[in-house]
């Protein structure tokens, strides 16, 4: 006997062939059983029955989205410097003059835990209520031991008092704090040799991000904290080319990074390496849009190399205040020009494999079963409206 069975859905199991990537099933059933898919198919086929039924009345049923790049856990906001940028500053002139995320690491350092907590929630909340069941949450507005610490301690709290998976990014190397102004390798060395040992011995890191730019780390200092991450059996992920092309997603692959992230200056070479490096292509377009960039990623070098592209809100306050993830399914296809397969595989199958999690994304027996349910006419409505949310459940390992 199952555990709980859904029926009377259509189902897009993100388990399709080429010529179907969504693996669409018509008045389709889920059975589950232990927390995880045991039987999926068309409903009239379903074998045996269930502690418990739900009836679903033809809504569409997904895998739970998963958003692979946030900075969720911050403190304030920066909207006074998104008014200068109207007024025609630009990102790296604010970043420059003080502003940018070491004004964020300000107010994030100034913040106790329990303040953090309270202003993160309402943002996981948002993205919970649109399906999301598995959320990134990277720190990089500490920039310092103690504080990269509280913001990790911070998102494991928001992972066991709310039903969602949380996978932590240690993203220390974001930019160089205050005290180490104009020292900028020398905070790299310390986030190899102090910060990134620290959290990887406290398990409060799954992986380790950096942000390789020319405001940010260079390739050699990036690569420093990579084999940190490395000696502590820890997974990479990279901000790469976000605002010039750095090769950063030839380093990405050189250190088979689980994903790099933004890409629009990322070359084919890069692109192509990172395909055969296994590293998925994390596109952002919230960030694109805030900043009014005019680089996309090359999409089509993309999908001549065979990359997997996921799509994420990169959620934070002075690039990307992205509250939804079903807006960046949207603006995925209108700016970067995805199909409805490619976002939609994007915040599900792909996503997940940005954070090297093989066990969701999917609909397939034996995998969690994470869903999210939508009262829509088709799929592609989910990356067709603008505002809006039609989902209508949501079952986290099972229980929802």
């Amino acid at each position: 006997m199952f555990d709980r069975v859904w029926t009377g859905a259509h189902l897009c199991t993100m388990d399709g062939p080429p010529e179907d990537p969504l693996g669409i099933v018509e008045d389709g059933a889920i059975a589950a059983k232990d927390g995880r898919i045991a039987w999926i198919g068309r409903r009239r086929d379903l074998p045996g029955r269930a502690a418990q039924a739900t009836e679903c009345h033809g809504a569409w049923i997904l895998p739970g989205l998963v958003d692979c790049h946030t900075h969720l856990v911050f403190a304030g906001d920066r909207a006074a410097e998104f008014e200068q940028r109207l007024a025609g500053a630009s990102y790296e002139a604010i970043a420059r003059a003080g502003g940018g995320i070491l004004s964020t690491v300000r107010a994030t350092r100034a913040a106790g835990e329990d303040a953090l907590l309270r202003e993160a929630e309402p943002r996981l909340v948002g993205l919970m209520a649109e399906g999301v069941t598995t959320v990134e949450i990277k720190s990089g507005y500490g920039l310092s031991l103690e504080a990269e610490l509280a913001q990790l301690r911070v998102a494991r709290r928001l992972a066991a008092e709310h039903p969602v998976e949380v996978a932590t990014t240690l993203l220390a190397a974001h930019a160089v704090p205050p005290e180490f102004a104009g020292r900028r390798a020398e905070y790299a060395r310390h986030v190899a040799e102090e910060i990134l040992p620290a959290a990887a011995a406290s398990g409060l890191a799954d992986a380790v991000d950096a942000f390789c730019e020319r405001i940010a780390f260079t390739p050699e200092e990036t690569e420093m904290v990579f084999e940190a991450a490395r000696a502590a059996g820890l997974p990479v992920k990279l901000h790469a080319d976000q605002l010039s092309d750095g090769g950063g997603a030839a380093l990405a692959a050189r250190h088979g990074a689980l994903s790099a992230d933004h890409l629009e200056y990322a070359n084919p070479e890069g692109l192509a390496a990172m395909a055969r490096a296994g590293s998925v292509a994390v596109l952002l377009p919230g960030a694109f849009h805030f900043l009014r960039e005019e680089r996309r990623p090359d999409i089509g070098a993309m999908r001549a190399a065979g990359l997997r592209m996921a799509v994420a809100t990169d959620l934070n306050p002075g690039s990307s205040p992205a509250l939804s993830l079903l807006l960046m399914l949207n603006l995925a296809c209108t700016l970067f020009r995805l199909t409805v397969a490619e976002a939609l595989l994007g915040v599900t199958r792909h996503a997940a494999a940005a954070l090297g999690l093989s066990d969701r994304g999917r609909l397939a027996p034996g995998l969690r079963c994470d869903l999210a349910l939508y009262r829509i006419g088709r799929p592609a409505e989910l990356c067709y409206w603008m505002g809006g949310n039609p989902c209508t459940g949501r079952v986290l390992a099972g229980r929802g």
